[in-house]
């Protein structure tokens, strides 16, 4: 940043007057946190443009290229479906603008490489807010400093209610899993990526998946659209240090959606439970040590900035936003960056080429087509 005494100015995209993601949690972090604020936006045209510009107080632009040439934005956002990633990160690595990426960064492997590549001289950072979390900022400390003891195993079941249940016809494009926004990008990707952060990255992984439901209705209109997106994902592995990860993640749930992970060591357990979310919502957590009974453990001071937020799906956005904020102003590196999103990105798609061959794969570069 060129200015340091002014708050870091901040263009989004996909801010739309019709509301969204972007409208519905983007902005209120924003609002949250000191020292950052809304400057400007970009909608795919200019009539969009004018309305989010009238109905958010700030200028519009038809186009990304001139939110980003605007000497008052310092970050830009992008917040679109995620085929529509690249196009518009690229040119905003070319202006040398810092960009925040919804995650998944993009479509597949080779494109996350790509973007990557691009960045190499601006700040980057994807949207996993899940690891600015306070519950799982805690946790990482508790492993890490021997809550467990050595960890001997973590065991994760989670559950989705999309990619099965009725579709909008908005998102019908989550269902193609060639256009990179599945359950096993978005709701898994968040998750295990959460769970890395605790008990530590796979070294290697062997999955199996599965689309149990071929046809997914389309809303309440009493028809079935095709679904090729797996709404079933089992993995195990072992992560750094010996422990064993095993995962089972279920799409299409009408109930009992959510997210449970057990940590077990030589020392004690760790049990937390979330709702299908962990991302964004609150977390219970329980723990016991040598032997003796679980019982529910309270996040200590020096976690949560934002309290008044907890409970609420800006909660870890708004952390996030803090740490990005810092990030630039500070030139420090908390908040996760593409490299990191391409390290996810190599996890799922060894457990895709693991799925498909049925071998134990190592997360690495894609091989050569």
């Amino acid at each position: 940043m060129s200015d340091l005494r002014r708050p870091v100015g901040v263009g989004i995209v996909g801010l739309s007057a019709k509301g969204g993601w972007a409208a519905a949690a983007h902005l209120p972090a924003l609002a949250a946190v000191d020292g950052i604020e809304l400057r400007a936006l970009a909608a795919s045209s200019e009539t969009s443009a004018r309305a989010a510009g009238a109905a958010y107080g700030v200028p519009a632009y038809a186009s990304v290229e001139e939110l980003a040439a605007d000497e008052n934005v310092d970050l830009v956002v992008v917040a679109v479906k995620v085929p529509e990633h690249r196009e518009l990160v690229l040119p905003v690595l070319k202006a040398q603008v810092p960009v925040l990426t919804e995650w998944p960064l993009a479509v597949g492997l080779r494109e996350a490489e790509e973007l990557e590549r691009a960045a190499a001289t601006t700040r980057v950072f994807v949207g996993l807010q899940g690891r600015s979390s306070p519950t799982f900022r805690w946790l990482r400390d508790l492993v890490s400093e021997g809550f467990v003891g050595e960890v001997l195993s973590a065991t994760v079941v989670a559950s989705s209610t999309e990619w099965g249940s009725p579709v909008s016809q908005r998102a019908i494009y989550t269902l193609d899993r060639e256009l990179g926004a599945t359950m096993l990008t978005i709701a898994f990707g968040h998750a295990i990526d959460l769970v890395s952060m605790v008990v530590g990255e796979l070294q290697e992984v062997v999955a199996t998946t599965a689309t149990r439901r071929r046809q997914v209705p389309l809303g309440r209109t009493g028809r079935f659209v095709p679904m090729t997106a797996e709404d079933q994902i089992a993995i195990s592995g072992t992560v750094a240090g010996g422990a064993i990860l095993s995962v089972h993640h279920r799409g299409g749930m009408t109930s009992g959606a959510g997210f449970s992970l057990v940590i077990d060591g030589t020392d004690g357990r760790l049990e937390i439970t979330a709702g299908e979310f962990p991302h964004l919502g609150p977390a219970t957590v329980r723990g016991a040590r040598g032997g003796g009974r679980l019982a529910e453990m309270t996040l200590p001071g020096g976690y949560d900035d934002f309290p008044g937020l907890s409970g609420t799906v800006i909660h870890t956005l708004a952390h996030a936003y803090a740490a990005i904020r810092d990030d630039l102003v500070h030139d420090t590196a908390v908040a996760p960056d593409f490299t990191h999103a391409v390290k996810r990105h190599r996890l799922l798609d060894a457990i895709v080429r693991s799925a498909a061959t049925g071998r134990r794969t190592a997360p690495g570069r894609q091989p050569p087509s």
